[in-house]
This record gives structure tokens, C-alpha cells and sequence, in this order.
């Protein structure tokens, strides 16, 4: 993962729509609903997704004889990065609630209304509008927002509900860390689903992100619906064509990192 330039200038506030806490699945299936509506996003992880331990993950939709574990977050990451997200490695180590009278607010909320600062332990302090939670049990960061429930159930949980938020406007919990089932597809789903609540709940128009063939709502005298496309042939060809070669690129070797396992069992 790699910041971009603002993410190297420590003491900078940056202004961003949303961003993810969390690199695994289900951040950056979130990342990738935020980004192609066009909201800037940015997700911050160590590059520290558990399911880098997988061995060969085996009950992902699509694979059917399974996929390395390393190479889907490979190719999530970069989906994410192709629908515009930026990520950079780090960690974050607090989220607050800030307004106008907050010090370092400045004269006036980034993106007009951020509402959360976002630390990480590089130094950066991000202004954001929205924030989601995804990190799977780690829950320091959150710790002192009024309204955000911490469940301990052996392990911390956020309260939230059934689409993802929490008690705080704006805040979003995604995947395990909002109690959801740890299989990687049940994860990625609900990232999926955090990032549509999100958009439902942001001010702009959305009816759902589809790209349709050519006429497919205008030869019916309907207007495209916000988050929707109709592309012609030529370009639905276009676009197979380099899905098809990226694929075979992505998948020609093995992937080159070597497997990971329970951080107890390492040597040093």
C-alpha cells in the first residue's frame, strides 16, 4: 500500500469523504462502493489483514477450486485503487468526534462538514466526513466516542445495526468487527453493504452501482439512475478484453510472498 503525497506530510490535515480503518476484506470492498461513487477515499492498514494466515481459501464466490489467500487481497487492493481510493500503511491509533471549535479545526470543517479526526501512528491527523471500522477485533482507536458500543464477547465488537452503523452519525462498523461470521465472503459482502448505507445515507443521488448494456434503461424512456452506466458494445468488449489479460497476468506464477501463520508460532 502507498500514500499519496498528502499522506506524507505528517502535521497536514487532509481533507477526504471517507476513510476505512482496516485493509482487509471488508474495507476494501467498502473502499471500492465509496471510491467509484466518486467519493474520495482513503483506507489506512498495516498491510496486517489476518487473512494473509489463510493457506488456500477455498470457499471465496468465483474460485471454484479456490484462490491464495495473498492474491485476493492483492487483487481487492487494486480494484480498490482502480475505482479511485488511495490507501496508505499505517495504523490508526484514534478516531475523534471533532466541530468548529475543536483546535486545529481551522476556519472551516474540511470536505465543509468532516466530522471525525482520524490519527495514525505515522503522525497524520485526517479529516474526514465519514469513517468505517474494519478491523476485524481491534477496537483501541474507537475507545471515548460517546455513542460508538463496544460489545465484549471474549472478543471487542462494535454495537451496530443491521446495516453497519453505529450510535454515531457518520461512523460505520464493517465485517467481523461488527459481529459478522469470520469467512472472508460473508465479509466482503458486508463491507459491500456498509458502503451502500453509507452512500443511502450520504446527501448525493444513489440507486445502485450497475453498468448496463446500451439502451438498457434509455430505449425504455428511462433516465440512468445515479451509480448506474450503459456502455455500447464496443466498450463492454473493451473492457472484457483487459478484465481477461489482467487476470492471466495477476494469476501467470505463484504468488511470490510466502505463507503466513499465527503470529505465536513464528520464529524469530
Amino acid at each position: 500500500m502507498t500514500g499519496g503525497p498528502d499522506a506524507a506530510a505528517p502535521d497536514a490535515p487532509v481533507d477526504r469523504d471517507v476513510v476505512v480503518v482496516g485493509g482487509g476484506v471488508a474495507g476494501l470492498s467498502a473502499a471500492v462502493f465509496t471510491a467509484r461513487h466518486d467519493l474520495d477515499t482513503l483506507v489506512v492498514d498495516p498491510n496486517g489483514s489476518i487473512l494473509r494466515r489463510n493457506a488456500h481459501l477455498e470457499n471465496f464466490p468465483g474460485f471454484p477450486v479456490g484462490v491464495n489467500a495473498r492474491r485476493l487481497l492483492d487483487l481487492l487492493t487494486e480494484q480498490a485503487e482502480n475505482a479511485g481510493a488511495s490507501l496508505t500503511n499505517a495504523r490508526v491509533v484514534r478516531v475523534e468526534v471533532v466541530d468548529a471549535d475543536t483546535p486545529d479545526a481551522g476556519e472551516s470543517s474540511p470536505a465543509d462538514d468532516g466530522r471525525f479526526a482520524v490519527t495514525a501512528d505515522d503522525g497524520s491527523r485526517i479529516r474526514t466526513r465519514y469513517v468505517v471500522a474494519a478491523t476485524k477485533n481491534e477496537t483501541g482507536y474507537l475507545e471515548g466516542i460517546d455513542g460508538v458500543g463496544l460489545l465484549d464477547r471474549g472478543k471487542t465488537f462494535v454495537d451496530t445495526d443491521e446495516r453497519g452503523r453505529t450510535g454515531v452519525d457518520g461512523l460505520y462498523a464493517a465485517g467481523r468487527l461488527a459481529e459478522k461470521p469470520h469467512q472472508a465472503a460473508v465479509c466482503a459482502g458486508h463491507g459491500a453493504e456498509v458502503a451502500v448505507t453509507l452512500l443511502e445515507d450520504d446527501d448525493g443521488p444513489f440507486y445502485h452501482d450497475w453498468v448496463a448494456p446500451e439502451g438498457y434503461f434509455s430505449d425504455r424512456g428511462r433516465p440512468i439512475p445515479p451509480g448506474c452506466e450503459e456502455i455500447a458494445e464496443a466498450e463492454r468488449r473493451r473492457r472484457e478484453t483487459r478484465s481477461l489479460e489482467t487476470m492471466r497476468e495477476r494469476f501467470g506464477e505463484p504468488h511470490p510472498d510466502d505463507q503466513e501463520t499465527h503470529p505465536s508460532l513464528r520464529e524469530d
